[in-house]
C-alpha cells in the first residue's frame, strides 16, 4: 500500500487550536490541522512552513514536536509528524479550504475531523 508522509500544523492562540475545513477530494467537508506533504530533500519542518504558507498565506512559528501518528486509510498509510506552532502574522487567507475555526477544549470535538487528526485530540486537549 502507498504510504504518504506528511507534516501538521497544531496552532495554538489564546487556548484554542486552529482547524480548517477541505474543499474537495474524498474527504471533502472533513476538518483538519493545515500542513502537507513533505518533499523529497524537505525536513517536515520545511515542509510544514512551505505547506502553511501554501495553504494559507501565513507564517508560522514552529515551538515543538508534538507527536507521530501512523493512520491507515483505505487509500494509503499517513505517517503524520504534528508540531505545536502560532502564527506569526494575525492574518490568514484561505488558499484551498472552505472554511476555518478556533476552537477551544469545549469545541473542539464539534466538528468532524479526518480520523488521523482526531486521534490527537483528546491528548490535544491537555496542552490548549
Amino acid at each position: 500500500m502507498k504510504k504518504i508522509r506528511v507534516a501538521a500544523a497544531i496552532i495554538c492562540k489564546d487556548g484554542k487550536v486552529f482547524a480548517a475545513r477541505r474543499k474537495g477530494g474524498t474527504y471533502d467537508g472533513f476538518w483538519e490541522f493545515p500542513g502537507g506533504k513533505i518533499e523529497s530533500g524537505e525536513t517536515a519542518e520545511q515542509a510544514l512552513i512551505r505547506e502553511v504558507r501554501e495553504e494559507l498565506n501565513a507564517e508560522i512559528s514552529i515551538q515543538s514536536f508534538f507527536k507521530r501518528v501512523r493512520w491507515e486509510y483505505p487509500e494509503f498509510i499517513l505517517s503524520m509528524d504534528c508540531f505545536l506552532c502560532s502564527l506569526k502574522t494575525p492574518a490568514y487567507e484561505l488558499c484551498v479550504h472552505q472554511d476555518a475555526r478556533w476552537l477551544d477544549t469545549t469545541e473542539i470535538n464539534s466538528v468532524q475531523w479526518l480520523p488521523a487528526d482526531i486521534s490527537i485530540i483528546e491528548e490535544l486537549k491537555t496542552v490548549l
